[in-house]
């Protein structure tokens, strides 16, 4: 069965039971390891227990071609289901996986990781055609979804969020599901017991490495025709574990925004009442910078941005592609043009 997204969470709280494989996948691995504990604890409250719980790679299915069937098929001695989990799975046990298919365990659950795998991806399609097995993918948060996450936990904790910092903490921590956790973990702990409201001051004093020279500084770069300090920030960004992808799409996100402030301008709007109807808003130091690239760009040239965008994000889906010098090559080429 194939899940879209507003299936997801839903599954992941309360898998459904006619899954008895499910397949997770895609290019937010943080993501994936908390959406496969998740589910792997419907079955087992302890992922570490070795009698209900066992985990190996891939690559050992290919040597030991029997030892899928021996592990998801084996009873408890404890009683109760099992959970297997196999990790670095690819298209090359696509057919392990439909022979299994054919008879899996009626009462253990296996789980499947694998990293992404696109449309064409043999695996993903038995998981996604199969009744009796579920493909769940794990996409990189954008800053939206980002920001409900950052809300959720600080809530929880027991904080609140200005306006200001929440947009800024959203947009420069946006990325791999544990990083972003981890950055919310760095903030609680440094805002303590006795203050509650977290100012942009606070965010930006502990999640600055994340956002000082980050995606702020490349796309003002980027804009403003700074190509040393574009590329340079571009390769801080990869150095500290930032996705090319996650770089990619903030990128087509600041132009969409540059693009829709240009229409209601060409409607009459003014620049400033323009970008007032922007959603999140514009970190108010960042203000200036936006209003300046608004002049540098024209409509058609930013439609041309985007097309060139959405193209590189799709030759980035195909298996071989050197990402990060696909990356680095729009870098250059926007910060030039500008």
């Amino acid at each position: 069965m194939k899940l879209g997204w507003k299936d997801i969470d839903p599954f992941v709280k309360n898998p459904n039971p006619k899954a008895r494989a499910v397949l997770i996948y895609g290019p937010d691995a943080g993501l994936m390891r908390e959406r496969s504990d998740s589910i792997g604890k419907s079955v087992c409250k302890d992922l570490n227990d070795p009698f209900n719980v066992s985990t190996f790679s891939a690559e050992t299915l290919l040597d030991d071609k029997a030892r899928l069937a021996d592990e998801a098929l084996a009873m408890s001695m404890m009683g109760g289901a099992r959970l297997i989990r196999i990790e670095g799975a690819s298209d090359k046990i696509t057919t392990l996986m439909k022979d299994y298919l054919a008879s899996p365990s009626q009462e253990n659950l296996l789980l499947v990781e694998a990293g992404e795998l696109g449309t064409k991806s043999s695996l993903r399609a038995l998981f996604e055609k199969s009744d009796n097995a579920a493909a769940l993918p794990c996409y990189l948060d954008d800053d939206r979804a980002v920001a409900s996450l950052a809300k959720q936990i600080l809530g929880d904790a027991g904080y609140k969020i200005q306006p200001d910092a929440l947009n800024w903490l959203s947009t420069n921590i946006a990325g791999d599901r544990m990083r972003v956790r981890n950055e919310i973990d760095k903030l609680i702990t440094y805002m303590g017991h006795d203050e509650k409201t977290i100012q942009t001051q606070d965010v930006l004093a502990i999640c600055g490495e994340a956002g000082a020279q980050s995606f702020d500084d490349l796309i003002y770069a980027i804009g403003g025709g700074k190509t040393e300090v574009a590329l340079f920030t571009y390769n801080k960004l990869l150095a500290e574990g930032v996705f090319v992808i996650t770089i990619l799409r903030t990128l087509q996100n600041h132009f969409r925004r540059l693009h829709y402030t240009k229409c209601l301008i060409g409607e009459g709007m003014d620049a400033s009442s323009a970008m007032k109807k922007l959603q999140p808003p514009i970190f108010f130091k960042n203000e200036a910078g936006f209003k300046s690239q608004l002049s540098k760009w024209s409509d058609k040239r930013l439609l041309l941005i985007l097309e060139r965008l959405a193209d590189v994000e799709a030759q980035m889906k195909q298996t071989g592609t050197p990402t990060e010098t696909l990356g680095s090559h729009v870098v250059l080429s926007l910060s030039a043009q500008a």
